[in-house]
């Protein structure tokens, strides 16, 4: 099956047009990925370990679901869906925005970061993207980091200190 993406603009304009996931990027043209970082009342974060046949990060483990919003799509809706389809879990993200974006070089990549109680027990994992999750502290996930065992990203370790504070600065 095909999946189409909208095209923005450097000012997150939508252009009007799309492309095909996997073709090339023409100068200008940007696309809009989420990232949704589940955290429980323990300050764990719910995590997924991706399967050996998926192409980027194999075997790796990662944040609690992540994926590109396809045409049509708001980051919210993108999120929404990218977190049922993955691990099953019915998300309302009405009240949420984005917590931090990060402009990458042909998209916009938006993490929602909230908390949830959510029982494993009752998550449904998408066999062909996930193969298994966990709940994991975030020493847990520095030392997965170490290992090479999750992947890089250079600000893991701040999302589990700054998920509580909005603000770009610290109050006095």
């Amino acid at each position: 099956m095909m999946e189409l993406w909208d095209i923005y603009d450097k000012n997150r304009n939508l252009t009007g047009r799309t492309m095909e996931r996997g073709s090339e990027f023409y100068k200008g043209d940007f696309h809009l990925v989420i990232h949704v970082c589940i955290f429980n009342s323990k300050n764990e974060m719910l995590i997924q370990q991706r399967q050996p046949w998926k192409k980027g990060w194999p075997n790796m483990w990662d944040v609690t679901v992540g994926g590109c919003a396809v045409s049509g799509e708001t980051s919210i809706e993108a999120a929404e869906r990218e977190m049922f389809e993955e691990i099953g879990y019915e998300i309302d993200l009405s009240d949420e925005r984005p917590f931090f974006t990060i402009n990458f070089e042909v998209g916009f990549d938006d993490y929602y970061l909230v908390e949830r109680e959510i029982e494993i027990k009752d998550l449904t994992l998408q066999y062909e993207e996930v193969q298994s999750v966990k709940w994991a502290s975030k020493d847990e996930i520095l030392q997965l980091v170490k290992e090479r065992k999750f992947i890089d990203y250079w600000f893991i370790e701040y999302l589990f200190d700054m998920r509580k504070h909005r603000s770009g600065y610290r109050r006095q």
